[in-house]
C-alpha cells in the first residue's frame, strides 16, 4: 500500500519568495526527521502566499499508513502554525 497525503498551505506571514521557502522548507525537514516519510513541494509556484506539499509513505498495512498520516497531518498543522501559516486543506489517497 502507498499513502499519499496532500497538504494546501497559505502562508499570511510571507512578504517574499524567501519567507515561503523558508516556512516551507522548515515543515518539509521536521516531518521528514520526525516520521521517516517522503516530503516535496507539489506545484512549485511563485505565489508568496500558497504553497502544496505531498506526504508519501509505504506499508504493507493500509491501518498502520493511515494512522501515520493523520499523526503527520496532525504534525504538519501544528509546525504550519508556529511557522505563520495554516493548512487549509488535506486528503489522503491510497493506492
Amino acid at each position: 500500500m502507498i499513502a499519499f497525503l496532500t497538504l494546501e498551505l497559505r502562508i499570511e506571514a510571507a512578504q517574499s519568495l524567501k519567507d515561503k521557502r523558508q516556512v516551507v522548507r522548515s515543515l518539509k525537514d521536521r516531518l521528514r526527521a520526525s516520521f521517516n516519510v517522503s516530503v516535496a513541494e507539489l506545484d512549485p509556484s511563485n505565489l508568496w502566499n500558497q504553497a502544496t506539499i505531498g506526504v508519501v509513505s509505504v506499508s504493507h498495512s493500509r491501518d498502520y499508513l493511515d494512522g501515520l498520516m493523520k499523526n503527520v497531518e496532525r504534525a504538519a498543522t501544528r509546525i504550519a502554525n508556529n511557522a505563520g501559516a495554516e493548512v487549509t486543506d488535506s486528503f489522503v489517497e491510497f493506492l
